[in-house]
């Protein structure tokens, strides 16, 4: 839908109802429309905000072992770099791939039990 707006103000009008929506101010219609009108086409760029600190297992109340803390350091590391806090399961499942992890063929699974 947002893609047969681009290049109108449209376009300009939806990005800012999203941003004030994040930002959680409630306007009127009238000023929605008002900016509509006076509102550039291009968005503001977004600025990268490092506030992640460092993953210490020792801090956490349960030994881990190797495997969860080699994945958790990549888990971070993938975050730092992207810059998603939150990443999707398939960003997640890149990361698990990264790290050598394959899934068995029904034959391999059955063989190991």
């Amino acid at each position: 839908m947002i893609t047969s707006l681009r290049g109108t103000n449209e376009l300009a009008a939806v990005q800012r109802r999203i941003q004030n929506r994040r930002v959680g101010g409630r306007r009127s219609r009238s000023e929605i429309d008002a900016e509509t009108v006076a509102a550039p086409l291009e968005a503001a760029p977004r600025r990268k905000v490092e506030r992640r600190k460092m993953i210490d297992p020792t801090t956490c109340e349960r030994d881990y072992t190797l495997d969860e803390v080699e994945f958790m350091k990549a888990m971070d590391e993938y975050k730092r770099k992207s810059g998603r806090m939150f990443p999707t399961w398939s960003e997640v499942l890149e990361v698990v791939r990264s790290l050598g992890y394959v899934k068995k063929t029904d034959s391999q699974a059955e063989w190991s039990n």
